[in-house]
This record gives structure tokens, C-alpha cells and sequence, in this order.
């Protein structure tokens, strides 16, 4: 279980909307032709792709700068594009993404874009459209000029580095430079043999192939090559240089020693843009504060998300939730949440499928039954959320010397059942308020109702929801209890 998960969801449910980050680097369209194949071609031994469907994502840097969105940040971007039809359609996506495209400098090159020709997920032929010359100087200038003044607007920078002549040496230096006198991190994704071109960054991000290049020992003698990494690291002065290992998860290489992240084990489906992904969640942890552990274990689970899918596909924020949030790894402290905090936890969830259950009482001196009634509710969907009566809305409805136990102790007690996703306190007699916010799947109740007597069912039925009744487990109630142990004095 990643450690600091509270602090993590506290930044993927309203922290990183506060965090500004700047991606510099190379912008691509990556194009999609997807189709069948059942023949080849009379005319050359080809297959024939019966065309299906099509569509765009944003590549390269623009993909960073698109997970920095999905996780919530206000992402920037800066990098070179042309003026053509693939700029209009990467534009199109990037503004629908609310990436700020104003560091962007329009040349007369061509938008760099690939063509991926898919049949039956078999990759069959990629079209690369790209020119061989370099932007010109005075395009260089107006990129550094723009960058520079970004760099002050920003919480952490990304080189974003295909190789493809948007991240010079000296736009390198330029930006670390700035960077480092603000005090703003700057982590580099290197796709060239010579790291001192990234000197003074804070974080550096090569795959085990990408260090090996890098280094001159090969990929397989891993001990030698992690050596050798190291003495790079020092060399040129990063902070830590994190090597993504595939399958493997990533080694993170520090002033502390070594820190090793086993990958979240996923069905593999593609993994273009695996790295972008690593890249911008460990840039939107370290400019939220994390510590480096922490934002490493997230970057591997969000990687191990966007491997799941097909093509260059960015991380949602939901999905990291979704996923930090099953009932068996939680603490139970972290479940008991304000009405504002659970109402984006359920936007969250509901965002990556979840079906959200509820169901509330008092629950004062837990029993069987209670329990019995949370396991039932916990079958109705995949998200069960608890409201929880205060003790003064208990008083009004039981009397005076109700609750036996307190709010915070029941809040407590609840949260920790594995049945139970999460717990809100209520002060008002009935639930509906607490129904119409968050607007359940299910809505259950326990006990001798109809649907019509139910609180609250009029709001879950018009939104398309359905109401459950579990029956009372008979002869287990919290006024028994209590009765029986003031017989027993």
C-alpha cells in the first residue's frame, strides 16, 4: 500500500488543482487507424485493413502535458509546432484538455505527428511525419524567451526531450538555471546518450535502455549499469536519477542509497506514453510536496493504470483514486471524511465506474446486525458510503441518554468494518441532505420500510437510481444491549 496515502488523495482531490507545472519539450500527434484483417492484397504481399475507426491523441510532450491535466494540474506547455492541419487537430485537444498553449512558438516546420496502423491490436505500419531540419535560431529564442517567463509562473518544470530539436542544450541550461535559483524542481525525460546536457536538474528519468546508452554498460549487466549510474548522478549534479524498468517498476538512485519500486502487477496492453505518464505524476508529487518515495510509488500505479489501454492514453485522477480507495487498504482514519471531502471522493469514484451505495443510521454499540446489514449493502455495488448520525441529532431521535458512544468513536468503530468505503457525520434528523449532495446508485435501509417510506428515495429514483431494504436481523439491537446491561447491574 503506498505510504502518505492520505496526503496523496488530499492532493488528487483538491491539492494539485492549486499547482501550476510547465512541460517544455517536443510536441507530437499521435494518430490512430484501426481496422481488421482478413486478406491480402492481389496487388503486393500486404495485408489489406478494412478501416473502423479513427482518432487523435496529443504525443510526445503534449501527452505529459495532458496527464498533468488529467491529474488535476494547471498544466503549461511549450514546445515548437507548425502551421497545419495536425497542429489544428493537437491544438483541439490540448484546449479541450485546458493545457495553456501560450508558451507554444509556431514555425515552418511541420507539426511532428505518427501514424499508427492497428489491425487486431497488431501494429502493422507507423507513418512519421516529421521534418529532418532543426527550428531556426530565432524560433529558438522566442521558445527560451517564452520558458523563462513561465518558469517564474510555475510550481515544477518538465523536459520533455524526444530528441527532436525542442530541447536544446541551451534552452537546458536556461531553464535549470532559473529553476534553481526559484527553488522550482526540474525533472528531465532524456531520450540522448549524454545526460550532462540535463546538469543541475532535480530529477532525471531514463529507462534502463536510455542508460545504458548513456553509460556505455549494457542493459543486462544490471548491477554494473546502476554503478555507473550513480556515477552520473554525482557527475552531473542530479538530485536523483529514477530508472524506469519496465515490468520491473523503477530504481531510484539518491545522495540516501538506492530505492526500489516493484511494479503494480496489470494486464499490458500497450505501453506508449508509459513514461510520459512517470514523468508528470512525479512532477505533480514533488511540486505538491511530496517526498520522493512517496511520488515514485504513485507514478508506478499510475503508470500500471495507462498500460492497461490501448494507444497513448493520459492518467485520470479518478482512476488514482478508485484505486488508492478499496476497502482493504485503506486506513480506517481515512475514511471518515467531511461532507465537501466525500462528495469529490464519489465524484472520483463514480469518474472511474464505481457504483456508490448508502445507507446511514446511529450504529451505537455495533452488533451482529449492523454488520450484517453492511455486508448486504457492500452487494449492491462497489462503493459503500456510511452516514453516520452526530450524537446530537442521535439525542433528538433516541433521548437524552443516547448515544452510549460517542461520534468520533463511532465514526472510528464504522470505518474500520472492510465492508465500509467511507463515513460522514450528519447533523440533521434525516439523511436527505446528505442524499441529494451526493445522489447514490443505491440507497439502502434496514429495517421493516417500503421504498416509499425510505428518506430520500424520491432523489435517487429520478436520478435513475433504485432503493434496496434489507431486513432487520431479529432479536440483535443497540436498545437491547443496553437493556440487558442495565439488568446485569
Amino acid at each position: 500500500m503506498l505510504k502518505d496515502v492520505h496526503a496523496v488523495l488530499g492532493l488528487l482531490e483538491d491539492g494539485f488543482s492549486r499547482l501550476k507545472v510547465l512541460v517544455v519539450g517536443d510536441l507530437m500527434l499521435d494518430r490512430y487507424i484501426l481496422g481488421e484483417v482478413d486478406r491480402v492484397s492481389p496487388e503486393a504481399p500486404v495485408p489489406v485493413l478494412r478501416h473502423a475507426q479513427r482518432y487523435e491523441r496529443a504525443g510526445g510532450a503534449a501527452n505529459v502535458a495532458m496527464n498533468l491535466a488529467g491529474l488535476g494540474c494547471e498544466a503549461l506547455l511549450s514546445g515548437f509546432w507548425g502551421d497545419d492541419a495536425e497542429q489544428r487537430e493537437l491544438a483541439g485537444i490540448l484546449d479541450a484538455a485546458k493545457v495553456d498553449t501560450s508558451g507554444v512558438v509556431t514555425t515552418a516546420l511541420p507539426t511532428i505527428s505518427k501514424t499508427r496502423i492497428v489491425g487486431r491490436r497488431q501494429q502493422l505500419l507507423r507513418l512519421d511525419i516529421e521534418s529532418r531540419d532543426k527550428p531556426g535560431r530565432a524560433d529558438e529564442e522566442r521558445l527560451r524567451e517564452r520558458v523563462e517567463l513561465l518558469v517564474e509562473k510555475v510550481h515544477a518544470v518538465v523536459l520533455s526531450d524526444y530528441a527532436k530539436g525542442a530541447v536544446t542544450r541551451e534552452l537546458c541550461a536556461a531553464v535549470i538555471h532559473k529553476a534553481r535559483e526559484l527553488g522550482v524542481p526540474v525533472l528531465a525525460d532524456p531520450k540522448t546518450a549524454d545526460l550532462s546536457k540535463y546538469s543541475g536538474a532535480t530529477v532525471v528519468c531514463p529507462n534502463l535502455g536510455e542508460l545504458a546508452l548513456a553509460t556505455g554498460v549494457e542493459a543486462h549487466r544490471m548491477d554494473a549499469l546502476m554503478v555507473a549510474g550513480e556515477a552520473q548522478r554525482r557527475e552531473h549534479e542530479f538530485a536523483y536519477l529514477a530508472v524506469t524498468l519496465s515490468e520491473k517498476g523503477m530504481r531510484v538512485l539518491s545522495e540516501a542509497g538506492v530505492y526500489e519500486s516493484p511494479a503494480r502487477a496489470r494486464e499490458v496492453f500497450d505501453v506508449s506514453g508509459a513514461g510520459d505518464t512517470v514523468i508528470a505524476t512525479l512532477a505533480a508529487s514533488l511540486a505538491g510536496g511530496l517526498p520522493m518515495e512517496t511520488a515514485v510509488e504513485l507514478a508506478n500505479l499510475a503508470a500500471g493504470l495507462v498500460v492497461g489501454k490501448t494507444g497513448t492514453v493520459p492518467i485520470a485522477r479518478h482512476e488514482l483514486v478508485a484505486a488508492l480507495t478499496p476497502s482493504s487498504g485503506v486506513k480506517s482514519g481515512e475514511k471518515v471524511l467531511t461532507r465537501e471531502q466525500l462528495e469529490r471522493r464519489v465524484a472520483e469514484w463514480r469518474g472511474a465506474g464505481e457504483t456508490i451505495v448508502f445507507t446511514n443510521g446511529c450504529f451505537d454499540l455495533l452488533h451482529v446486525g449492523h454488520v450484517t446489514l453492511l455486508e448486504e449493502c457492500r452487494e449492491f455495488g462497489s462503493k459503500l458510503v456510511l452516514g453516520l448520525n452526530t450524537d446530537a441529532s442521535v439525542q433528538r431521535l433516541k433521548g437524552p441518554s443516547r448515544p452510549v458512544v460517542g461520534e468520533q468513536e463511532r465514526a472510528k468503530v464504522m470505518s474500520a468494518l472492510a465492508a465500509v468505503d467511507a463515513v460522514v457525520l450528519f447533523d440533521e434528523d434525516t439523511p436527505l441532505e446528505l442524499i441529494e449532495a451526493l445522489r447514490p446508485d443505491v440507497l439502502v435501509k434496514g429495517g421493516d420500510y417500503s421504498v416509499e417510506t425510505v428518506v430520500g428515495h424520491e432523489v435517487v429514483l429520478a436520478a435513475g437510481g433504485r432503493v434496496e431494504i434489507v431486513p432487520t436481523v431479529h432479536g440483535f439491537s443497540t436498545t437491547n444491549i443496553v437493556k440487558k446491561m442495565k439488568d446485569s447491574e
